[in-house]
Order: C-alpha cells, then sequence, then structure tokens
C-alpha cells in the first residue's frame, strides 16, 4: 500500500530521526511511503491548504508560536480521517488529546518498535475508514462510511445512526454493534458510542466533540476508559 505520511517538528535532527524510523517500517511491511516534512505548524497548515492527502500525521507537540495540539484541532475542523500520532517529550498533553482523536502518543526519544507498532495500528484504522453500512430505506440505497458515526441510541425496535446526517432504521442494536469494530462501545442496552468522538467522560456521562452528551450507565465509567486505552 501506498501512504502520504507527513512529519512536523522543528527540530532538524528529529524530523531525520523519525523519517529513518519510518523509511524501515515501511521497508519492513512492504509499503511504499511519499514522507513530507514541516518545521512548524503554520508551515504545515499553509501546505496542507493545497495538498489535502496525508494519511498519517507524526506530530511534534512543543513547537513555535503554535503548538501541535492547536494545529490538530485545526486540522480536525475538515478532516476527521488522518491518522495522528502525537510525539513528545511531557506527558501533560494527553488528556487534550480526547478532542482530536489522536491514535497515540510515543514519548522522545521514539523508540523504533514503539513507533513500528503505531505506524500498524495507524494503517489498520485506516484500511477500516474505508468500510460502509448500506440500508435499503424506502426504496433506495444509503451508505453510511462507518467512521462518520458518531453514535447511535435505539428506541422500540427502531435504531438512530448518528452520522453525518440522521438515520433511522428497523433493526436492533446488537444487530447494528455486529457490523461496527473496536472504535465502538456499547453503552448498556440504549446506546453505542465512537470511542474517537468522544472530548470527555464523566462518571455519569459522556461528552462528545461536537457537544452532544450522552448518560452514562452506572458501572459503565472504567469500561469505557479501558476501551479507549485499549483502542489507542
Amino acid at each position: 500500500m501506498n501512504y502520504n505520511i507527513a512529519i512536523c517538528d522543528d527540530s532538524d535532527a528529529d524530523r531525520q530521526y523519525i523519517s529513518d524510523i519510518v523509511s524501515r517500517w515501511a521497508e519492513d511491511k512492504g509499503h511504499t511511503v511519499q514522507i513530507s516534512f514541516f518545521s512548524s505548524a503554520e508551515n504545515f497548515l499553509f501546505h496542507y491548504a493545497e495538498k489535502k492527502d496525508y494519511d498519517i500525521l507524526l506530530l511534534d507537540i512543543e513547537m513555535g508560536a503554535m503548538d501541535g495540539v492547536a494545529m490538530a484541532k485545526k486540522l480536525r475542523l475538515d478532516n476527521d480521517t488522518v491518522q495522528i500520532v502525537f510525539i513528545t517529550g511531557y506527558s501533560d498533553y494527553i488528556s487534550e488529546g480526547y478532542e482530536v482523536a489522536a491514535l497515540h502518543y510515543l514519548m522522545k526519544p521514539v523508540k523504533e518498535d514503539k513507533l513500528f507498532s503505531v505506524l500498524d495500528r495507524a494503517v489498520d484504522k485506516l484500511s477500516k475508514n474505508e468500510k460502509v453500512l448500506n440500508f435499503e430505506i424506502g426504496g433506495e440505497m444509503v451508505r453510511i462510511p462507518v467512521y462518520q458515526i458518531r453514535y447511535a441510541d435505539v428506541s422500540g425496535n427502531y435504531v438512530t445512526i448518528h452520522a453525518c446526517d440522521d438515520l433511522t432504521v428497523k433493526m436492533t442494536l446488537g444487530e447494528l454493534e455486529k457490523e461496527l469494530d473496536d472504535r465502538f462501545f456499547r453503552m448498556g442496552r440504549s446506546a453505542i458510542v465512537n470511542l474517537t468522538q468522544i472530548s470527555r467522560v464523566t462518571k455519569t456521562e459522556i461528552k462528545l466533540n461536537d457537544g452532544v452528551t450522552l448518560p452514562l450507565p452506572r458501572g459503565a465509567y472504567e469500561g469505557v476508559n479501558r476501551a479507549i486505552i485499549n483502542m489507542r
């Protein structure tokens, strides 16, 4: 497979170090990669305005005027498929990854085996983004990319799938769950949530990136947090 990978770091040495590991990973896995280098968040966003086909972004957090987290938030305004991997010397930023659905955090100095593993997961996520659910509604076929599903809830014999547009279909929540993957968490009998869409989890509710709040069933707090950790 062919992947476009961007490395954004204000250190020349770190960019080259990460690039060398990525090249070895690609050779080991039989992939072809095009690697682009950026020395700042602003530099990346300037080029991104013209070229938006990056698959994986390896992003330093501590940079100049705009840090990596702020840049990732701008990127997520119109791109929810690129796999973002933060590379940092500090653990203080990890909680902010909820807001941008970061795939993983790697601590500097980056170890080759760790980056290999994260890149494997990134390409797995990219392949999952290609899956589409098909529903026949009113004599026409409606196609919903799985990655666009934010959550789904049930009312009687019907499930409403909340994606770019809401779609209500006659099926059980269990039937829908079988069509989904490990990005999704079953919240009791009433709802399934896309873990990548979560911005905050409390003991009583889940808040999504779009501001929607879902009640969290009693006893589900540890389960959803464990699912988020395992997904990453």
